[in-house]
């Protein structure tokens, strides 16, 4: 295993703990952005049909309204003049609200009319009904537009947080937890080596005791066979210390 491939920590039970906590983690935090993940997609799925639909409608309402004016021209002949010197104020105004989808703001526009009908006397003389009909046809295709305005900043914003979004589950899930677990990897095995090298250590000592006793053993047995008393004789082996082997 490359040091690149993981983490540059020294093998110890603290170490051990450490890479466990900051695994858990990075699983809850996929886990949590995953599911981020899946709900910003719903909601872009769901605002493309509706930017389909509304598409589609627009372009039925832009041709009822394109006719409509055709009909008021031919009724009441250039009545462009009439309506510039009547409005000196926007009927039809904009507001803006916030929509919330799993932690992303999402900016939603809304058309209100504002005021009464500043060119209502247009067409008294003739062509009333065209007129009235032109109206309501264009001020059905602005509600339109400024939905498929708010619809097209949803899907353009949505759009970008989901590559954001995308990017770091991938990178928590093929770069962030593989190597955090490489590096849990290489400190159990290595643990795993200090304990068998102590283990090892151990019990050559307790052979080396072992030894140590027998031949003094066999030395008293010696002595006593030459007739010479050795049991008031002081001997630092015969104080037993026994190691624990784990």
């Amino acid at each position: 295993m490359s040091q690149k491939d993981r983490h540059q920590v020294f093998p110890s039970n603290g170490a051990q703990m450490l890479m466990k906590s900051r695994l858990t983690g990075a699983q809850k935090g996929h886990g949590l952005l995953k599911k981020k993940a899946d709900a910003l997609q719903m909601r872009f799925r769901l605002i493309l049909g509706k930017i389909i639909e509304t598409k589609t409608l627009m372009g039925e309402v832009m041709k009822e309204a394109a006719f409509s004016l055709a009909e008021a021209k031919f009724a009441t002949g250039d009545f462009n003049q009439v309506v510039l010197q009547n409005v000196t104020k926007a009927q039809i105004k904009i507001r803006t609200k916030k929509d919330n989808v799993a932690g992303v703001t999402l900016p939603v526009f809304e058309s209100y009319t504002d005021g009464s009908d500043t060119y209502e006397l247009a067409g008294l003389a003739r062509g009333g009904q065209q007129l009235s009909k032109l109206k309501k046809n264009y001020q059905a295709a602005v509600k339109l537009l400024v939905e498929l305005a708010s619809l097209q900043t949803s899907f353009v914003t949505l759009d970008d947080v989901i590559k954001i979004t995308n990017r770091r589950v991938n990178a928590i899930e093929h770069v962030i937890i593989p190597r955090i677990e490489r590096t849990l990897a290489y400190i159990i095995s290595e643990l795993d080596e200090l304990e068998r090298e102590e283990f090892y250590r151990l019990k050559k000592i307790q052979d080396k005791k072992r030894i140590a006793r027998k031949k003094e053993e066999a030395r008293k047995a010696l002595l006593l066979e030459q007739g010479i008393d050795v049991r008031e004789s002081a001997n630092i082996l015969e104080e037993e210390d026994n190691d624990l082997l784990f």
